[in-house]
């Protein structure tokens, strides 16, 4: 473990060559082996302000979200490293442990697996044993060749019936519907407008030369409950809800992950009404400029069949979510596909009343100032309201540990506890700042830059 010595010369080094990212992210690694993450992430920031598609950097970044207990910070992160690295081993390892904290065992343990066909060192036995049962393992088909293209055929000994999909995988018909979601009125008029009135009255759009279907992108800092809009969404039109993730397309044998791409989008089509869902949309459908022949090659598979070229779509509507929207292919933005672009902003203060009553219904809550906490909760995420509800369940849970005599949770508790919890939002909302004002030519971002209007007048 480094010395406050060994620190204070790295960064004198570095006063002297502040662009020198090697010094830097030796420092940065160093503050991190010694614990000290806080420090760590702000050089790490430092890095990718001078290279913003530095997969490592983001890799490490998220290894030190998990290391603070903010799972889906850390899955953010490994996600953005893997769109600029689609094999980066670190990346997707810490992404099964992220996706292992948060309960998503499934998808934990195809992102191990990646994660180990990329660097066999990252196999770790105890982690395995945990994330597999038994009766859950089950190997894959052995193939006669290293690898194919999209141009081969399969061999023979390939198990076609494994990767099959008679229905969508992960299909539900969702039974909350806008009803379930506090405030937001805005947002919800607009989702309306461009998907689900077209989807539920196609015969009057199309009397005004316009036709159902289509894509939506939703995008806005993470926690703020775009999966649980896209299922809101799937409701209010009574129709089959699948969720997407990275896991579920990509592959590492080339040609594989546009064979399951497809896959995906025919079974949805013969399940219509659909409403298909990809969470994490940058990773499918990043920028091509940089990437590898066989990102691009997933790109325009995806392009193909949101066009309806693969298939007829009028009974799907494909709903993406996204935190970096501007790392999104511009592609996907032309008319007929994700076209309607919609800003999920942090909840404002009736949401967040609702989202509070909520998160305290299964606890013992006494008098509770809803409107007044919700006050102080400005910038929150969903997560962040969640977040504080549990700090404050825990001081009450300790002192009634030391007195022996339970107690009820008061406003007092929630504002103790908002003392110490922070929105994770800003960090977010200063990047997305840059871009509605420097990279807005188009409009994108107007919806962003009214947001942070608002805030700086004391709205929201």
């Amino acid at each position: 473990m480094a010395d406050d010595q060994t620190l204070a010369a790295l960064r004198a080094a570095l006063a002297v060559s502040p662009d020198n990212v090697p010094l830097r992210t030796h420092l940065a690694d160093t503050l991190f082996q010694a614990n000290r993450f806080d420090e760590a992430r702000l050089e790490f920031h430092e890095i990718l302000q001078r290279e913003p598609a530095n997969a490592g950097t983001l890799a490490s970044l998220a290894a030190i979200f998990l290391e603070q207990d903010r799972a889906e910070e850390a899955a953010a992160r490994a996600i953005e490293a893997l769109r600029v690295d689609a094999r980066h081993a670190k990346a997707q390892f810490i992404l099964a442990r992220a996706q292992w904290r948060l309960g998503q065992k499934e998808k934990a343990q195809k992102s191990y697996q990646l994660a180990k066909s990329y660097d066999a060192s990252l196999a770790d036995a105890e982690f395995e044993k945990e994330l597999f049962k038994p009766d859950e393992e089950r190997p894959r088909p052995a193939r006669s060749g290293a690898a194919y293209s999209s141009g081969e055929t399969y061999g023979d000994d390939f198990d076609d019936d494994e990767y099959s999909l008679e229905e969508p995988m992960n299909m539900e018909r969702p039974s909350i519907t806008f009803a379930q979601i506090g405030g937001m009125d805005a947002l919800k008029e607009e989702i309306r407008l461009n998907i689900i009135y077209p989807f539920l009255h196609p015969e009057i759009y199309a009397a005004y030369g316009k036709k159902a279907g289509g894509g939506i992108l939703l995008y806005g800092p993470p926690g703020c409950g775009k999966t649980y809009i896209a299922r809101a969404t799937a409701g209010e039109c009574n129709a089959n809800f699948v969720a997407v993730g990275i896991e579920d397309v990509l592959d590492m044998w080339m040609g594989n992950s546009e064979r399951k791409l497809h896959q995906i989008f025919e079974s949805a089509r013969r399940a219509g009404p659909t409403v298909l869902f990809f969470d994490e949309l940058d990773a499918l459908a990043a920028k091509r400029g940089g990437s590898s022949s066989a990102h691009s090659s997933v790109v325009n598979q995806f392009l193909a069949e949101t066009d309806g070229a693969k298939g007829d779509n009028s009974q799907l509507l494909i709903v993406g979510a996204t935190n970096s929207p501007w790392h999104v292919d511009s592609a996907f933005r032309r008319p007929g596909r994700f076209d309607k672009i919609v800003f999920v902003p942090p909840p404002d203060a009736t949401a967040r009343v609702e989202i509070l009553k909520i998160h305290c219904a299964n606890k013992p809550v006494e008098n509770l100032d809803y409107e007044k906490i919700a006050a102080r909760m400005k910038q929150f995420s969903g997560a962040d309201i969640a977040a504080t509800c549990e700090a404050a369940a825990e001081i009450g849970l300790r002192e009634t540990l030391k007195t022996g005599k339970m107690r009820k949770l008061g406003s007092g508790d929630f504002l103790t506890a908002l003392k110490t919890v922070r929105p994770t939002t800003t960090e977010w909302l200063g990047s997305a700042k840059n871009y509605a004002l420097y990279a807005n030519q188009a409009g994108l971002y107007d919806a962003v830059a009214e947001y942070l209007q608002r805030v700086q007048k004391g709205g929201e």
